[in-house]
């Protein structure tokens, strides 16, 4: 099965969040705030705003020197329908879908927050299992020292990332 598209939503929450865009803009959210953990790139944008504008996600006016996108009523449904969307084990689905809630009364946070947190904690258990797995004496942590530091690191991101939500919670 292909990987779902995910710039179509990407682009809907950019341009709900600022009103309306123009290309040119959205591209600079990509370089700057929403790229520092999400790429798009210049050609992959506007191909896909003209899909969008065909699907009635988006209309778009034109003031003589840009386009500028606004996100229709039925774009704003698919947004909160996506963002909706149970989260799977992916940091990059919950980070995006996260950015693009304004209100921090929204109860959609804390929904996506609780989800993140079950999958962080699920995958630090799995972590904490193989290091006690694989590493079970300190001879087979000199012969794969590189592997044990890995492994250690994922399990101290997985800790942090836990201790992040809680404290979101």
């Amino acid at each position: 099965m292909p990987k779902r598209r995910i710039l179509p939503y990407v682009l809907l929450g950019l341009i709900n969040n600022k009103g309306s865009l123009s290309g040119y803009q959205i591209s600079q959210e990509f370089k700057n705030e929403i790229g520092e953990f999400w790429h798009a790139s210049h050609s992959q944008i506007y191909p896909e705003l003209a899909r969008m504008k065909d699907d009635g996600w988006v209309d778009d006016e034109d003031d003589g020197k840009s386009t500028y996108y606004l996100v229709t009523d039925k774009g704003l449904k698919v947004l909160r329908s996506w963002m909706a969307e149970p989260l799977k084990d992916n940091e990059e689905s919950f980070s995006l879908k996260l950015y693009f809630i304004r209100d921090e009364h929204d109860p959609l946070m804390k929904t996506l927050i609780e989800q993140e947190l079950q999958i962080n904690r699920d995958k630090y258990s799995h972590l904490e299992d193989r290091l006690k797995t694989v590493f079970v004496d300190d001879e087979q942590i000199r012969n794969n020292f590189g592997h044990y530091l890995i492994l250690t690191r994922a399990i101290e991101r997985e800790r942090n990332h836990i201790s992040w939500l809680e404290d979101k919670l």
